[in-house]
């Protein structure tokens, strides 16, 4: 793996990832940072004949990568959820329904778990999924990591490789990841 340098005045010492031998490839162009919602990405732009402003096109590292065009309508989705891993293991090409599947959990939420929110009127947590634009019950339950859990569940069941899970917080020095129990200390 070889770091390639995309700093900018308003994000210094920023790098992006890639593999060896994408290296030479990708570091003949001038790459910066660029910040979309809550994650960086490694972009360039291309001036298109005319060189108005209008006339520019920018293209993202990991769309490159995984060689998908302009008018290409799937995705490029990062298994880590990290816009500036650009090595191709990390790298996959998906569906935006899928692309979504692998998200995190939104901020300023009442759970900190995907799928999680609390009901007030009943006093429970609710665990609930999203599949083909509909939102599908998946329970109430009387604690927080219960329904994380039917999340987990559920997700995994339902989208595959594509299921951003739940780190569910077990005892101290303990976390369940992808449905097993593992040392965090």
């Amino acid at each position: 793996m070889k770091r390639i340098d995309i700093s900018t005045p308003k994000y210094p010492s920023t790098f992006t990832i890639v593999d060896d031998a994408d290296y030479e490839w990708l570091n003949q162009w001038k790459w910066q940072a660029v910040k979309s919602k809550r994650t960086f990405y490694a972009v360039r732009t291309v001036w298109m004949p005319g060189g108005k402003m209008k006339d520019r096109q920018k293209i993202t590292m990991h769309r490159l990568i995984l060689g998908l065009g302009s008018r290409d309508k799937r995705q490029g989705d990062h298994r880590n959820h990290n816009g500036l891993a650009n090595w191709r293991d990390n790298l996959r090409t998906c569906t935006c329904s899928q692309n979504k599947q692998n998200g995190n959990p939104y901020r300023n939420c009442s759970s900190k778990y995907k799928g999680v929110s609390w009901r007030k009127d009943c006093r429970k947590w609710v665990a609930r999924i999203r599949v083909d634009g509909c939102l599908v019950h998946l329970g109430l339950y009387g604690n927080e990591i219960e329904a994380a859990k039917a999340y987990n569940k559920a997700a995994r069941e339902l989208f595959g490789e594509f299921a951003s899970l739940n780190e569910i917080m077990l005892e101290v020095g303990e976390a369940e990841v992808a449905g097993r129990k593992v040392n965090v200390a």
